[in-house]
């Protein structure tokens, strides 16, 4: 019965905190919330690629070589595509392979 409550629980949270936004703003999205959304993809992305690649050293072998050819497929195959998901698919495979053999 506890489970049933917890559960009860989180999908009225979750349900409430999707409807919130349409109950204070209505149709109408103001203009920072607009703003937000054209440019937090794009901030969200960059803080992912220097997260993932703090650690490389470019001192020391490889020299940072897998992720560098890895970062630059991805790139290549977003823009030839336009899909996110076959791009880092693409990039995964390609740096799997390269930290293999490199």
């Amino acid at each position: 019965m506890t489970a049933v409550i917890l559960i009860a629980a989180m999908a009225v949270t979750t349900m409430a905190l999707r409807f919130l936004p349409f109950l204070i703003f209505g149709n109408k999205t103001p203009g920072y919330i607009s703003y937000l959304g054209k440019v937090l993809p794009q901030a969200i992305i960059a803080l992912l690629v220097v997260y993932c690649l703090r650690e490389v050293s470019v001192i020391t072998a490889p020299y940072g070589i897998p992720e560098l050819i890895a970062g630059i497929s991805v790139a290549l195959m977003q823009v030839w595509k336009r899909n996110a998901v076959l791009s880092i698919l693409l990039g995964t495979v390609i740096y799997m392979i390269l930290i293999r053999i490199i």
